[in-house]
């Protein structure tokens, strides 16, 4: 890479250089056999994951939304009810349980993890609450413990927004193992990513997956018979068939993070900027590796200037979005929260980031601790 060239946040077009001839022929396959939606591939693909997250079953999806999605209404989530949830997390968490007509009940984060802190959780039930569903953020794990000790008191499911952490772990268990169902996503830039939007439910009740099984195409049992309203959210194969070419390569690659995230703590020791924290309990595979520092927007303006991306995930949280006014939360109702969308700031860590480019993001940050 010349030294002019920027150091991307992401670039998933190098997985599928890496491994194109063995892409094209699956995809070809998949084109040839002319089965496109739900097919053998997008079947192969759910055991597959499900193996991978300890869980019975896969269903797959349109995307990782669609997965919360429907999972939230095989549970029967509808008008009034609650959802507890974090409002530090990507809009699509809190979007589908509004689009459902309940509300979501956001709780403060754990300023270390920044996942939802159980001691706030169960402060928050309320007769009207149907679920639970924390976020792995940035590919650590909750603390799944204490919500499911929360869920069982309560009788009420977890459902595991696991978009960002495909191989994590929690007390050696993976993402998946721990809720009622789980919602994947593979988007491109995710772990492990598809070639456009593509996401799977994975859950251990039967009941669960033949819901969700129904909601995903239009409701249909088969035979031209419709027993309830569904949506249409069926799994490509095309995109099952890319998945399943790089599922081989997910521990590499994670691992690849996982040494990329050591480098940078290691450099950075001692520093102004605040190390991304490890839950003991947890194996986190850095879905992005999340620095703080109160001087966040300086930071990332002097990175820009030497070429190199960086992101803020999340600078607006959900509880201070537009659309959710009306739900009244204050300033200050949480500040864990709003704290850290003060000061966070992601550095690229893709597993095909080179070490040159590596070290360029850590020269760039070296610099700025140097001289301001």
């Amino acid at each position: 890479m010349a030294a002019t060239e920027r150091v991307p946040m992401a670039a998933p077009h190098l997985q599928y250089l890496s491994h194109k001839a063995e892409i094209d022929a699956a995809v070809s396959k998949t084109l040839a056999g002319g089965q496109y939606m739900l097919g053998p591939e997008c079947q192969a693909l759910e055991g597959e994951i499900a193996r991978l997250c300890g869980a019975s079953y896969g269903l797959g999806v349109n995307s990782g939304t669609d997965a919360l999605a429907l999972i939230l209404a095989a549970f029967g989530v509808g008008d009034g009810d609650e959802v507890i949830t974090t409002p530090f997390t990507f809009f699509a968490t809190a979007e589908v349980i509004e689009n459902l007509g309940a509300v979501p009940v956001f709780v403060d984060i754990d300023p270390q993890t920044f996942n939802l802190d159980p001691r706030r959780v169960e402060a928050a039930v309320t007769e009207k609450t149907k679920a639970i569903m924390p976020v792995h953020l940035f590919g650590q794990m909750a603390d799944m413990d204490a919500l499911g000790e929360i869920a069982k008191e309560y009788r009420l499911p977890v459902i595991e927004d696991a978009a960002q952490a495909l191989g994590a772990t929690f007390k050696d268990r993976p993402a998946g193992s721990f809720g009622d169902a789980t919602g994947i996503s593979f988007f491109p830039t995710k772990n492990l990513g598809a070639c456009g939007d593509a996401g799977m439910v994975v859950t251990s009740r039967e009941e669960v997956k033949e819901a969700v099984r129904l909601l995903r195409f239009h409701g249909s049992g088969g035979a031209g018979t419709y027993e309830q309203l569904g949506v249409n959210s069926r799994l490509d194969d095309v995109q099952a068939a890319i998945l399943r070419v790089k599922l081989p390569h997910l521990e590499e690659w994670n691992g690849k993070r996982i040494a990329h995230a050591a480098r940078y703590d290691a450099a950075l020791k001692g520093t102004r900027y605040s190390i991304p924290y490890r839950d003991p309990r947890c194996k986190h595979i850095f879905h992005h590796y999340t620095l703080r520092t109160p001087e966040r927007d300086a930071v990332q303006a002097f990175l820009e200037e030497r070429g190199v991306d960086s992101r803020v995930y999340y600078a607006v949280p959900l509880h201070r979005q537009p659309v959710f006014e009306d739900l009244g939360y204050r300033e200050g109702d949480l500040r864990n929260c709003d704290e850290a969308a003060e000061e966070v700031l992601s550095l690229p860590v893709f597993p095909e980031l080179t070490e040159s480019q590596q070290d360029r993001v850590i020269n760039a940050l070296l610099e700025y601790d140097r001289t301001h």
